[in-house]
């Protein structure tokens, strides 16, 4: 439902919270390869304070458990990859909530060049999950998530200047 395949994202019709949001990372050569085998390594959800239990190559099909960390608070996260695109100027995967997540949706990590510039976007669906007490803080977690895409943003690591 993401699409990080897709350079242009539709509009998705049914009742998820949709978001768009991206940032340039940096430029060149250097930047890309180091920006591309982040995101396809989990490196931005880890940068941002999460933990993986399965922070290898991405794959479509793989079942990760990932750890929120916030407040001193831990929240376990089941999701599946649900698509990976590697392409010559575009990189990135999507992956789905499973059961026990805090939310209900999708979730896209991507990186494209044009020309010189290295972009990250990030692009998520999002729902209320069926269960308790998930479903009664969903307005709480739309506010926490807004925050964690900022975190998402600044995750990758930015050119340096030359010294």
């Amino acid at each position: 439902m993401t699409s990080p395949e897709l350079h242009v994202w539709p509009t998705v019709v049914g009742g998820l919270r949709r978001s768009e949001v991206s940032a340039v990372v940096g430029h060149g050569d250097a930047c890309w390869e180091r920006a591309t085998s982040q995101v396809l390594r989990w490196g931005v959800k880890t940068a941002s304070g999460f933990s993986v239990d399965s922070p290898g190559p991405v794959s479509a099909g793989d079942r990760v458990l990932v750890t929120a960390h916030f407040l001193g608070i831990r929240v376990r996260e089941p999701v599946e990859v649900v698509a990976v695109t590697q392409e010559r100027n575009r990189v990135g995967f999507a992956y789905r909530t499973l059961p026990g997540h805090p939310v209900s949706g999708e979730e896209a990590f991507i990186v494209r060049r044009d020309r010189d510039e290295v972009r990250l976007t990030i692009r998520s669906l999002t729902g209320p999950a069926r269960q308790q007490p998930w479903r009664t803080l969903y307005p709480v977690l739309l506010i926490l998530q807004r925050i964690v895409r900022r975190r998402y943003l600044r995750a990758l690591p930015q050119d340096r200047p030359a010294t």
